[in-house]
């Protein structure tokens, strides 16, 4: 570990990353599977110390650049969490500010120098999965950070492509918070929640039935009234 990673209290800062996004309908997270020790062949969050002269988010950035081939626009990009509980990593007192970063049809990872393997898991295969450090809390906090975000603001359209549809929407919801929604409901809140979403002069291609309209995210950023997972 170099000094750069290292403050004068001998506390040592990194960054780590939940990378979401839908793949086959389902909420998949990236992670790398760590080559060298401390859990050597462990699969974890990608991350990474701070730099010299870095601050957290150019941190962030650089890791999705190096571990996920993915650019500042991607992705959206938040801080959920500081986890600092000492030995949470055998290597010193690590504190780590956790990061998510939503995004919609990311790509297949590339795999960075330092790490053996690295892709996407789908969330609902993770049960029986042992992640290294304390990363399965980072995972979950952030998951549920994700899951109440989309109940009062509009971050759902982060997971679609810049159009859609009302029922590509509820499916983003229904992922991510591993529910069943009743399509009527979901689509008079939708349609008339201000600022949410702007509607289109055209339709999607048809798939057999009649074409859905198209939509495209609105300018608010807040829902009023939440869509809430009890469906109230």
């Amino acid at each position: 570990m170099d000094s750069s990673s290292e403050t004068r209290s001998g506390i040592h800062v990194a960054v780590d990353l939940t990378v979401l996004t839908l793949r086959d309908g389902a909420l998949n997270v990236l992670l790398i599977q760590r080559e060298d020790d401390p859990h050597r062949g462990a699969w974890a969050l990608p991350g990474g110390f701070i730099e010299e002269g870095e601050d957290l988010e150019g941190a962030a950035y650089r890791v999705l650049a190096d571990e996920a081939s993915l650019g500042s626009g991607a992705v959206h990009l938040e801080q959920v969490r500081t986890f600092g509980t000492p030995g949470r990593d055998p290597r010193g007192h690590v504190v780590s500010v956790a990061f998510m970063a939503l995004g919609a049809n990311l790509p297949a990872p590339r795999r960075g120098e330092d790490v053996a393997d690295a892709r996407w898991w789908a969330v609902e295969e993770l049960a029986d999965v042992p992640l290294a450090f304390d990363h399965a809390t980072v995972l979950d906090c952030a998951i549920e950070r994700a899951r109440s975000k989309l109940e009062y603001t509009t971050l759902a359209v982060t997971f679609l492509p810049e159009e859609f549809t009302v029922s590509q929407l509820r499916g983003v919801y229904e992922s991510v918070w591993g529910t069943t929604l009743d399509a009527g409901n979901f689509h008079r809140k939708a349609t008339r929640t201000e600022g949410f979403l702007e509607e289109l002069d055209r339709h999607a291609a048809p798939t057999g039935g009649r074409p859905a309209r198209l939509y495209r995210a609105g300018e608010g950023t807040s829902l009023m009234p939440p869509l809430l997972r009890s469906g109230d």
